[in-house]
Order: C-alpha cells, then structure tokens, then sequence
C-alpha cells in the first residue's frame, strides 16, 4: 500500500535550481550574518555564524551539491536542527532564497533518474512537480551526516 500522507517541505533556490528539504527539521531562516571561518575544514564549510550564543557550522550547499554557483552570493542561511549522537545541533545551510512550505504526497516524489540530474544522486531522495516546474527533494540525513560534513568535496 503506497503512502498517500502529505508532509510539508521547505521550498527553496540554490544556483538556480528549486530544492526542498523536511520542515520539521527547518527551525528557522536568518539573512546570512559574518561568517567566523574555521582553518583547515573542507571547502564546503564556510565557517560557523553566532546562533544565540551557539555556534552553528555553515554549510555552501551549493559547493556540496556541485552545484555553479554564478556571481550572486547566498542570501540566506536555513538553519537545520540535526541528531549527532544525541546531541541536537544546529546546522546553517546557505540558500540564494527561500520561497514557502508546502505540502508533498510521498507518492507524489517520483524516484531520482539515472542521469540528467544537476546534483549527486546519493543526496536526493527524488522529484515533485511544483508549480509546472521540478523541485528536487533532498534526503536530509544523508546531506547532513556527519561522514558527509567531514568529507572533502575533491
């Protein structure tokens, strides 16, 4: 029996493609403040930002996903409470906009295709149609994992 339940996602663009991540891991959007960098972390972490006295790691998503990033800087950081070991920890995340939630069928997130896809296939959990246009759904965890935060993107 297919899952017809509906789930909201945070819609957004990055490099010029739509993206949607979980909400209920979205805890909020801020403007990007200044950026604390960190030395020797790979190139997809672009530092840590002061979250209410926390620091929160920045992640260039657009860097992670392969993604060109053309001559507009990000706007915005989605900040992403993620579980590492039982610890709750805030994950800022770069994005040019973002645009609203909405409601997915999980029926209705087609599979990834075997090609054509602008980003590396491990980090998409597939497809939904929004708006006459693609949006590729994210798969959080494995963005987000700790291997992946600590990988180089070489």
């Amino acid at each position: 029996m297919a899952d017809d339940s509906a789930r909201q996602y945070l819609t957004f663009t990055l490099c010029g493609e739509r993206f949607a991540l979980p909400s209920l891991l979205v805890s909020e959007v801020l403007d990007v403040p200044p950026l604390t960098w960190v030395p020797l972390a790979p190139d997809h972490l672009r530092g840590v930002v002061n979250l209410r006295g926390n620091a929160a790691t920045v992640v260039d998503l657009g860097r992670k996903l392969e993604l060109d990033p053309g001559s507009r800087p990000p706007t915005c950081l989605i900040i992403v409470e993620r579980d590492y070991d039982g610890d709750m920890l805030p994950i800022a995340a770069l994005a040019d906009a973002v645009h609203e939630v909405v409601e997915i069928a999980e029926a209705d997130i087609a599979p990834p295709p075997d090609m054509g896809l602008a980003v590396p296939t491990r980090f998409v959990r597939g497809l939904v149609r929004l708006d006459d246009t693609f949006t590729i759904v994210l798969d959080a965890d494995q963005l987000f994992s700790l291997a992946e935060l600590s990988a180089d993107d070489a």
